[in-house]
């Protein structure tokens, strides 16, 4: 796996748990028949409205092709209506690829429990100054994300350009354990409960 999509949904109030129903009962198996890998979903702690999910893809050429089988298929087809209505936007997509060979997320099972996922989404020049803060965090390291640089091969489901991001994933016992209060404005944070279903935890 070495590509991998951050995909944050805002969503119309109150619609979050409705989006989670729909996508752990009907979309889950689809997408990964398709030749994709559903990696984790969560809900946003901090924005009630907002639906977090990752998913990964062998390789830039694999994802087009899965991204076309399923969009293309009958299953969206099916279901795309009920879940669109949820959204009020689903742009908001990092495009990334792992630093280093994934370890976290094939070690991640459903029957481990932890009450929180960390997303730290860090500009690439501030890595230096970041790292050393996640580090005293502590927390379990899931995985080391960066920019994947290759243009977007499936226009229909815009990424983010002109962005050069460093992304860490990390696992924490409580809410506060991984709230990280002296992160540069530029740094984004996301605090992410874990889905009945998610397979990252």
């Amino acid at each position: 796996m070495n590509v991998v999509e951050l995909r944050q949904y805002t969503l119309h109030p109150g619609k979050r748990e409705v989006l989670i129903e729909l996508f752990e009962r009907a979309l889950i198996e689809p997408q990964e028949a398709a030749g994709m890998r559903i990696l984790g979903q969560f809900r946003d702690l901090d924005r009630p409205d907002h639906f977090v999910w990752i998913r990964g893809f062998p390789d830039m050429a694999s994802r087009v092709e899965a991204l076309s089988a399923f969009y293309g298929g009958p299953v969206w087809k099916a279901h795309r209506e009920a879940a669109n209505a949820t959204m009020i936007d689903s742009d908001d997509v990092l495009l990334l690829r792992p630093r280093t060979p994934v370890v976290g997320f094939p070690a991640a099972r459903a029957e481990q429990s932890s009450t929180m996922v960390v997303a730290t989404i860090c500009p690439r020049p501030l890595e230096p100054e970041v790292a050393p803060m996640l580090t005293e965090a502590g927390g379990r390291p899931l995985a080391t994300l960066e920019t994947e640089p290759a243009e977007n091969g499936y226009p229909a489901l815009p990424v983010r350009t002109g962005e050069n991001v460093v992304v860490w994933l990390t696992s924490f016992d409580s809410a506060e354990q991984g709230r990280l209060r002296r992160l540069p404005a530029q740094v984004q944070q996301l605090r992410l409960a874990p889905t009945a279903r998610s397979h990252m935890r």
